[in-house]
């Protein structure tokens, strides 16, 4: 099997929340892929409720491209501790920083339908919950976002 970038991150050394280079790409032309890990809860220590982490979801995949170009995916991590964000090319880390900052302030502030919420757009229209997307929105941002460098396990 494939080595995947995550299973190397030493989860008990990382502290939420925080944005991280999680990995960059080349596709064969040359073109850069950077994949960023965007953390909201600290490993291993919460779990964001699935309906949150979904709405979460919805509006971060907006409000993420309305602050940083070129965004190509934003998808909830399996674990439900945040966020995975592909970019074309090679945005430096604090402007990812300032556009995830700036993008859960939209999402505190959402007070508005979720877009994308119908039985045509998505595939679990009924699970959703904007309030608790918008605690942990704000939950983040008292709590300071930073820059994390990776800190890979020591095997």
């Amino acid at each position: 099997m494939a080595n995947v970038e995550s299973f190397d991150l030493d989860h008990t050394k990382v502290h939420a929340p925080y944005v991280r280079l999680a990995g960059l790409k080349r596709t064969p032309h040359g073109d850069a892929i950077s994949k960023y890990d965007l953390r909201l809860l600290q490993p291993n220590q919460g779990a964001i409720e699935p309906a949150a982490i979904h709405t979460l979801e919805h509006l971060l995949a907006g409000y993420l491209r309305d602050h940083l170009d070129h965004v190509v995916d934003v998808s909830p991590m399996g674990c439900r501790t945040g966020m995975y964000m592909a970019v074309i090319g090679e945005p430096d880390e604090t402007g990812v920083l300032q556009a995830f900052e700036s993008a859960l302030q939209d999402v505190a502030a959402h007070d508005r339908p979720i877009p994308g919420v119908s039985e045509l757009e998505c595939g679990n229209y009924r699970d959703h919950d904007l309030a608790a997307a918008r605690e942990h929105a704000r939950a983040a941002l008292d709590a300071g976002l930073k820059v994390q460098e990776t800190v890979l396990l020591q095997r």
